[in-house]
């Protein structure tokens, strides 16, 4: 079997996959990656399935020898990337040969990169799952040393890129009503949808804090709100009267009101945003939530139709005379990122 050995690794890289289904019974929140988008566009790059694990690396990536022939592919926010030495594109996938080095820096943009690999990171699985989900104590962070296992590779070719949207600087963010939004007045919703929220720096992969000018968004009875079922997306008002937007590894229960909650396909924005990012949030209807909702699934499963080549065969390019082949050098120390900026 083929492995991964850790020759350094920064203090947020773990394993994630897509996480659990079925254990909020259990107190066990869903888990898995921060940015599931992130996770399904490295599969497609790979052509396998999405199920399959790789490495989270939250602000900074780390140092990685390949065991064995390997394909992999970066993916989530644009980090600075070399192999052996040799600058390579975010959002695309590449050779890692026997005995070669990927070194990953930090991130120019969003807050959680992805490494992928061929096969996919074949770490025991627990209760239906390889993810690290930290909070719960299931699983542990990736440190040096490890040699982590690679599942056996169906897929084959690399060189493939993929064009992403612009996720990894804030922006604006689709809600629902949630069980207490009736619990805030006209007015305070308005202000609500009218802030520029910018998120804090006190946030992981439970959730983030959003700050704002101006007074908080409390709400009369907030105090008396019994502690019900929570998910991933909803925005908690807590008790200073800033919002919070769960993530993956949120408790699976809470007593703060809820004045809205973010659809999944806008969540990886929210994850991703860095700190200091500007968020605003519209509230959309039900009927338009659900639509959005399937045209991102659908969106997801066509990533693998999206791929492009990230060096085109010369003899398939019109007019190559015409092109000015000596202009555009790019810096050593950028990530050569083939999404939009």
């Amino acid at each position: 079997m083929s492995g991964l050995i850790v020759q350094r690794a920064g203090p947020g890289v773990s394993v994630q996959d897509l996480g659990r289904q079925g254990t909020l019974a259990f107190g066990l929140s869903r888990g898995g990656a921060a940015d599931r988008q992130a996770i399904h566009e490295g599969a497609a790059l790979l052509g396998q399935d999405a199920s399959l694990a790789a490495l989270e690396m939250a602000g900074a990536g780390g140092v990685f020898q390949a065991r064995g022939d390997l394909r992999i592919a970066l993916t989530g926010a644009p980090m600075v990337a070399r192999i052996d030495g040799r600058s390579v594109a975010w959002h695309a996938s590449h050779a890692l040969p026997d005995g070669a080095t990927i070194e990953i820096g930090a991130a120019t943009a969003g807050s959680y990169g992805y490494l992928h690999v061929g096969g996919g990171i074949a770490t025991p699985s627990r209760l239906g799952a390889r993810a690290a989900h930290l909070v719960a104590g299931l699983g542990e962070p990736v440190q040096a040393g490890i040699d982590l296992p690679i599942g056996t590779d169906a897929g084959q070719g690399t060189g493939d890129k993929l064009a992403v949207s612009n996720r990894f600087r804030g922006g604006d963010v689709r809600i629902v009503a949630s069980l207490q939004t009736d619990f805030f007045d006209k007015t305070t919703l308005q202000r609500f949808e009218n802030t520029e929220f910018k998120r804090d720096p006190r946030g992981n992969r439970m959730g983030v804090r959003l700050a704002s000018d101006g007074a908080g968004f409390l709400v009369d009875g907030g105090l008396t709100v019994l502690s019900e079922v929570i998910t991933p997306g909803d925005i908690q008002v807590t008790g200073d009267g800033a919002p919070f937007v769960l993530l993956t590894e949120c408790q699976t229960t809470g007593g703060y009101p809820r004045i809205a909650t973010v659809l999944p396909c806008d969540l990886p924005i929210v994850a991703q945003a860095p700190p200091g990012a500007p968020i605003r949030m519209r509230f959309v209807s039900l009927e338009d939530a659900v639509a959005a909702h399937r045209r991102w699934i659908a969106e997801l499963a066509s990533l693998g139709q999206r791929r492009e080549r990230l060096v085109r065969d010369p003899s398939e390019i019109p007019n190559l005379l015409e092109y000015q082949l000596l202009s555009g050098f790019i810096s050593g120390d950028e990530p050569q990122y083939s999404g939009d900026n």
